[in-house]
């Protein structure tokens, strides 16, 4: 039985799906014809524009709930207030930069959304 939250085994499903998509498109060949790639960045403009922001935001306050809820400390003895403040900014500042990811694929996505593919055995050279 494995002792990681579903918070981290879906952080982990998350990477292992953008590190696919990495490895799919490394090496197009062809190329990526628009409708996929519009598909894709419906997909990743939903999840990893708008989504992640929002997920970030929601750990920043769980992170800073679990002050009072646990018992924290530092192995070097610091104020773990002090380092939930520095990752709460942290996370707060990336969620900042997310949201403007979401309308840039937004964007990239009607740039491409009217345009169609045959393959060159449909009769295109």
């Amino acid at each position: 039985m494995s002792d990681r939250t579903s918070i981290e085994l879906d952080a982990q499903e998350a990477y292992e799906a953008i590190r696919s998509i990495n490895h799919a498109t490394i090496f197009t060949g062809n190329g990526i014809p628009a409708p996929v790639v519009y598909r894709v960045l419906g997909f990743l403009q939903s999840a990893g524009g708008y989504g992640m922001a929002q997920a970030l935001g929601q750990l920043a306050r769980g992170l800073e709930r679990s002050l009072s809820t646990y018992d924290v400390c530092e192995d070097d003895g610091r104020d773990p207030v002090d380092s939930v403040a520095h990752a709460v900014n942290a996370l707060s500042d990336a969620a900042d930069l997310l949201q403007r990811v979401g309308p840039l694929l937004d964007s990239a996505q009607a740039a491409i959304s009217r345009q169609g593919y045959r393959t060159q055995g449909d009769g295109v050279g």
